[in-house]
């Protein structure tokens, strides 16, 4: 964790990079401090994945209108201002990418930052975490 997934219309992808969007949302949510300076999220575990509807109506359908809808799911126990950072982050960074398209065509865009409080499993097995912590054992 953390987990961005984002879900859009599908004709957004003649008009902008979805893999570069995530790489850039990526690189943002890694660049996050807490307040002790501590990295906000495990580079191991942050991943970003982008889906397009297959079908979708926007609005009132009748026009060309696009939607981006961006869910940013973390583990419990970070502060409402990291929260709100990281909320802040994947927000400014989606605005800076898709600028152009906000220029030129009826764009929503929507950043959700969720919490997983209450899990009642949370199983994990991953070589990425060692890999990126350098601990043989990290999950």
């Amino acid at each position: 964790m953390p987990h961005l997934v984002l879900l859009y219309t599908p004709n957004l992808e003649a008009e902008t990079d979805m893999t570069a969007l995530c790489r850039t949302l990526a690189a943002g949510m890694l660049q996050l401090r807490d307040e002790a300076g501590e990295p906000v999220f495990p580079t191991g575990g942050t991943r970003v994945l982008a889906y397009p509807a297959a079908h979708f109506v926007v609005a009132d359908g009748q026009g060309d209108y696009a939607f981006i809808y961006m869910n940013l799911r973390m583990g419990a126990g970070r502060s409402a201002a990291v929260q709100k950072a990281a909320g802040d982050a994947v927000l400014e960074r989606a605005r800076a990418h898709l600028g152009p398209l906000f220029e030129r065509r009826l764009l929503g865009l929507t950043v959700q930052v969720d919490e997983s409080p209450g899990q009642v499993y949370d199983g994990k097995h991953s070589t990425l975490h060692p890999h990126f912590s350098g601990k043989p054992d990290a999950t």
